[in-house]
Parts: structure tokens; C-alpha cells; sequence
């Protein structure tokens, strides 16, 4: 085995330093049974780490990561214990997955289910065309956040950049702190009981303290649901 395991606690331990990061990614996309977490040392921002996992283990990277990293995820659950390159949690469909640092641009993209929690900012795009999943960032978000986004809950505990919700769909985005600008179509909504329940909810699961009645709720206009030929292009 590429790994070093321990038997009496069944983890695993890689350490990028000295083996090969395609040997971590074919182990953890192998028969886990009986393994229950693994750790990843040296990391040294490499891309594509813990990407593809179809497993309920938990996986600690002690350090940065590069592109991609815990990308598809389903059903494992994923800290990198430092910052994350772009593209961190793509495609996740399920599972947790949590920057302890920084995170890039276009994080949680295209996230169809699961959790993704950054703790510090997160930077462009961050949950660009999300499709169900839920996004948790301590702080704040860069421009075009939410661009796309056609379902799923984004809770930003800090403030947002321009083009926040651009082109929004169904997906919910709620803002602690200011927000530059909203992207198209984009509009401030007053907080129901619902989103109370819903931001205290995710703030709980991430593991943060803050009221849900310090957020705003941003949300679809629902003036690009359909084609307006008069609309020169403006909406």
C-alpha cells in the first residue's frame, strides 16, 4: 500500500513530499472500506487534490492546496488547513468541504449538493453557476459572486463585490456586510422567517456565531426568466 496506515485507528497518511500525488487520488478512488480518515502532508499547493472521492471519509490536507481541490466531491468530507487554489469543491455534489485560509476564484462552482465553508475571504466567482449546494464564507467575496447561480444558498458573513448575483436564478445569496454593487437582474428582498431559520441553520452547521438578522437576502428579479426584444440589451 502507497500509504502508511495505522490499524488500530484505520487512517492513512500521504505525505506529498515522497509520494506521488496520482497515488493518493487512485487510493482514496479505491476500496475505503474500513478506512476512516486520511491525512495529506506537504501538500505545497498541488492541483487537483482528494478530487473525485465517492466516499464517507474524512480527509485532512495540512496545508495549501492547489486547483481543484476535493473537485466532485460525494459524500467525503475534506479540510485544507491553509489556502485553496481556484476551482476549490467543483461539481461537489455532496459531502463537506472546508478552507481554513483563503480560497481562490470560482469556489464551490457548479456545486450541485453538499457544504462548502471557507473561513477567511473567497476571491471572484465564488459559487459561479452553483446548481444546489450550500456555500458558508467567513469573509468576504469577490466581484460576480453568485453569477449564474440557479440553485443553493450562499451565506456571506463578510461584504460582497460588484456584480454580486449577476444573472441569478433560483439560488438565494444572504450578505452580512455591504455589497459593491448587484450584478443584473439581481435585488435586494426583505428576510422572511424562512431565511432567519435558513442562514441560522448553515451558520450552525459551518461552525459560526453570527445573527441571521444581520444578513440580507438577495434574489432573483426574475426579468431575464424571459427574452424581451425592447430590451435593447439593458436590463
Amino acid at each position: 500500500m502507497d500509504g502508511a496506515v495505522n490499524a488500530s485507528s484505520r487512517s492513512v497518511v500521504f505525505d506529498l513530499a515522497r509520494q506521488e500525488l496520482r497515488d493518493l487520488n487512485k487510493f482514496l478512488h479505491g476500496d475505503l472500506r474500513g478506512v476512516g480518515s486520511v491525512t495529506v502532508e506537504n501538500p505545497d499547493g498541488a492541483n487537483s487534490i482528494a478530487v473525485g472521492i465517492n466516499a464517507p471519509v474524512m480527509v485532512e490536507v495540512n496545508g495549501h492546496a492547489g486547483y481543484y481541490v476535493a473537485g466532485m466531491n460525494q459524500g467525503g468530507t475534506v479540510v485544507v488547513h491553509g489556502n485553496a487554489g481556484p476551482g476549490c469543491a467543483e461539481n461537489m455534489m455532496s459531502g463537506r468541504v472546508e478552507v481554513t485560509g483563503f480560497a481562490s476564484g470560482g469556489a464551490g462552482a457548479s456545486a450541485h449538493g453538499g457544504l462548502l465553508v471557507i473561513r477567511g475571504d473567497a476571491g471572484l466567482r465564488c459559487g459561479i453557476s452553483l446548481k444546489g449546494g450550500d456555500i458558508v464564507v467567513g469573509g468576504d467575496v469577490g466581484s460576480f459572486s453568485g453569477f449564474m447561480a440557479q440553485a443553493g444558498r450562499m451565506v456571506v458573513c463578510g461584504s460582497a463585490g460588484e456584480g454580486l448575483g449577476d444573472s441569478i436564478y433560483e439560488a438565494v445569496i444572504y450578505v452580512r456586510g455591504t455589497v459593491t454593487a448587484l450584478g443584473s437582474d439581481a435585488r435586494l428582498e426583505p428576510m422572511g422567517e424562512d431565511d432567519l431559520r435558513v442562514v441560522g441553520k448553515l451558520l450552525a452547521d459551518a461552525g459560526m456565531s453570527h445573527l441571521p438578522s444581520e444578513f440580507k437576502r438577495i434574489a432573483s428579479a426574475k426579468t431575464l426568466y424571459h427574452w424581451n426584444a425592447d430590451a435593447n440589451l439593458t436590463y
